[in-house]
């Protein structure tokens, strides 16, 4: 046996035997869901002004709150609404919380989506620079950090880029992060940016 792996640093030793850490962990963990079930409910009112002019069966699909323990070694929340995963075809709006780093929300198209909505996103550039984007510039459409290689800023790009890094790929994943110290209007930050993003998808304003 390697001693050496399984001995506990000073740190870890006075954190093994201290359950309150633990505890308050599933405290926020559980707040976090609280938030994002709000969260869900107040976005559907916001869907129902826009279903008309969004595609029948991404409508149909009801939303979902996930969690994990170990996205890059830390806990994670998400909720996908609308969430649309068939093959290759995706339309998703996913509102994720990040131990230790962010809340974000992330409009994710891929297949006919992209298709669908690339152009009308290419005319959004400066809405969606003003609001300040980012792209995702990596291969990989299934990676949720901001470090470089994952994720462009629109404050870096002019237009023309913008419209390349659209095109150049199959899939097209736009987002923009919250910090955790502003924990108290996360939600309501993270609802305005979901009716701009679905405004700007159909192109009109909500109806009620």
């Amino acid at each position: 046996m390697d001693k050496a792996k399984i001995r506990l640093s000073p740190k870890e030793a006075g954190l093994v035997s201290n359950a309150d850490w633990i505890l308050t962990k599933n405290s926020i963990l559980q707040k976090v869901k609280y938030l994002l079930e709000h969260l869900q409910a107040d976005q559907q009112e916001i869907m129902n002004n826009y279903s008309p002019a969004l595609p029948a069966e991404v409508i149909k699909v009801s939303p979902k709150i996930s969690k994990g323990e170990n996205y890059r070694g830390l806990p994670y929340l998400v909720l996908d609404h609308p969430r649309y995963f068939e093959k290759d075809d995706h339309f998703a709006i996913r509102s994720m919380f990040w131990w230790g780093n962010f809340f974000s929300i992330t409009l994710h198209l891929s297949g006919i989506y992209k298709n669908k909505y690339e152009q009308i996103l290419c005319e959004c550039f400066d809405d969606l620079q003003r609001e300040n984007y980012s792209i995702c510039s990596n291969a990989d459409k299934w990676e949720h950090h901001f470090e470089a290689g994952n994720y462009a800023s629109l404050q870096e790009m002019n237009r023309q880029i913008f419209s390349h890094t659209i095109r150049q790929k199959d899939f097209l994943k736009l987002a923009k992060t919250y910090p955790l110290q502003e924990w108290d209007n996360a939600g309501n930050e993270m609802l305005a940016s979901f009716d701009r993003l679905l405004k700007w998808l159909v192109r009109q304003r909500p109806s009620g």
